[in-house]
């Protein structure tokens, strides 16, 4: 290792000893093997997919493919022409691989420039080589040509250890906070009577929680409504995008100077139709007349087993701040998310004025045990600037957080 990094490693190491001191980071079980043969970190490779795709099935993360590493290190629209992919970092002993973190290359604009960004995803580290994490987590940081760092799926652990790098939780009120709309509540209240461990007892107590939550629904008009005939919304297909949609993210990028992702066609069908994709985005253009004047992107994912099924407010913008065009979308969502047969929509980010207008839609609430989304920006005055919570334009589009199949 070299001299600088081992000097970073040691002050980390002091900081994450000292946070699993306090109880802030889990420690590794006390059953946990003693590690007796030497590990190293290296750049990942394509030929490490296999190794790197059983620990993440072995750690849960969900499944990958091939495939899905070629889009997004080879077929990358943030890659420039020439660019060598970085793939991320794999920590190694003499058995195989037993960590990865990925490194994921994204464009992102502000005040008219483009911000080199890159986001770290997929960190998995067998539980008997955790205390080696920070070698991935110092190299994600030593990237050269990088303007912006983030990570925007932390766990609780992960998000502790982005603090001792210096990264910072995002300043968007409640980005941690997840607004949701009941369409199903005899499936969400099964959902939860399993969570708790009674999931085939009290039947007769679920049916009555279920009535409850049904009768709170329609009481409370919980229920997201169309609010006028002024506007009209049409839904299809991410690579059903045309040239309204760049001329709307073009109009959107000059009148703004807050940092967001960039979007184009290309992009939006990069990251929303992976190899093997499970999950369904469905565009929903909101229109007045002929010209687009908002749109959303509802993702609807599917379930392995008959357990809860979700849609997601992948994405939405408006034009001006015309809460009517956020009802329709959302309106419009909904109703997409109740005939792909999900149970709950749900909404996770955005602007302030953006989720005051999803409030009046009287949606139920969940939190996150901590903010997911963390942030550090090479230069100090762009990172100073970000702790700024208008500065940012941010939701479940950025990131990794809708990227995987």
């Amino acid at each position: 290792m070299l001299t600088l990094e081992k000097k970073i490693a040691d002050v980390v190491l002091k900081r994450i000893r000292a946070a699993r001191s306090n109880g802030d980071i889990d420690s590794a079980p006390d059953s946990a093997p003693k590690i007796a043969e030497p590990i190293s970190v290296r750049q990942a490779r394509f030929s490490d997919f296999d190794q790197v795709s059983a620990l993440n099935t072995k750690l849960g993360l969900g499944p990958d493919s091939a495939e899905n590493w070629k889009r997004l290190w080879l077929e990358n629209p943030a890659l420039l022409d020439g660019e060598t992919p970085t793939i991320g970092w794999v920590l190694e002993t003499s058995s195989g691989i037993v960590g990865f973190l990925g490194s994921i290359r994204l464009q992102y604009e502000s005040e008219g420039k483009v911000v080199r960004a890159v986001v770290a995803s997929r960190l998995a580290v067998d539980v008997a080589y955790r205390s080696f994490t920070h070698l991935l987590i110092i190299s994600f940081f030593r990237q050269k040509n990088v303007d912006l760092f983030l990570n925007t799926t932390a766990t609780v652990s992960a998000g502790k250890m982005m603090v001792a790098f210096k990264a910072a939780p995002i300043p968007q009120e409640d980005y941690g906070s997840v607004l949701f709309w009941i369409i199903d509540s005899g499936h969400v209240t099964k959902s939860v009577f399993e969570r708790l461990g009674i999931g085939t007892r009290l039947r007769a107590a679920r049916s009555l929680v279920s009535l409850a939550v049904r009768i709170d629904i329609g009481l409370r008009r919980r229920t997201p409504r169309v609010g006028t005939a002024k506007y009209s919304v049409l839904e299809g297909n991410v690579n059903d995008i045309g040239d309204e949609f760049q001329r709307f993210w073009l109009a959107k990028s000059n009148e703004t100077s807050r940092l967001q992702a960039k979007r184009s066609a290309s992009i939006m069908r990069w990251h929303f139709n992976p190899p093997g994709n499970r999950h369904v985005a469905k565009v929903l253009g909101c229109y007045l007349g002929n010209r687009l004047v908002g749109y959303g992107i509802v993702r609807h994912y599917t379930s392995e087993k008959e357990g809860l099924r979700r849609s997601l407010v992948a994405d939405l913008m408006i034009e001006g701040d015309d809460p009517c065009i956020v009802q329709q979308l959302l309106a419009a969502m909904y109703k997409s998310a109740k005939n792909a047969g999900s149970h709950v929509l749900e909404v996770m980010g955005f602007p302030k004025e953006i989720r005051q207008m999803f409030l009046k839609s009287k949606p139920y609430l969940r939190k996150y045990p901590a903010c997911p989304f963390f942030y550090k920006a090479k230069d100090r005055a762009f990172h100073e600037k970000l702790a700024d919570e208008n500065a940012w334009y941010a939701c479940s589009f950025d990131g990794d957080a809708t990227i995987f199949p």
